[in-house]
């Protein structure tokens, strides 16, 4: 499982000419069963993402194709956990 921090690199005027494809990106990776959660910290200086599923690289493959890190506005930082201890009504989404 991840954790995925954005530090957003851009002005916020920037960030919003791009999140609706970038929410279109993350719709798909819902969709495909990576992420369990997301969004933007507060205050707005990027975003968070929870996903599990996969190997490192294989998320990191995944990342580089958000309109987010195409368009140059965010960049990511990468947390693995282990999730052993974890609410029950998660069981079987961990």
């Amino acid at each position: 499982m991840f954790v995925v921090l954005l530090h957003y690199l851009k002005p916020i005027e920037e960030v919003e000419r791009v999140v609706v494809p970038h929410r279109a990106y993350l719709d798909q990776l819902y969709k495909d069963g990576v992420l369990l959660a997301s969004g933007p910290q507060i205050p707005r200086t990027g975003g968070v993402l929870l996903a599990k599923g996969m190997d490192k690289e294989d998320l990191w493959e995944l990342l580089h194709k958000d309109p987010f890190y195409t368009e140059g506005i965010a960049d990511y930082k990468l947390i693995e956990f282990d999730p052993i201890k974890h609410n029950a009504v998660l069981k079987d989404i961990l």
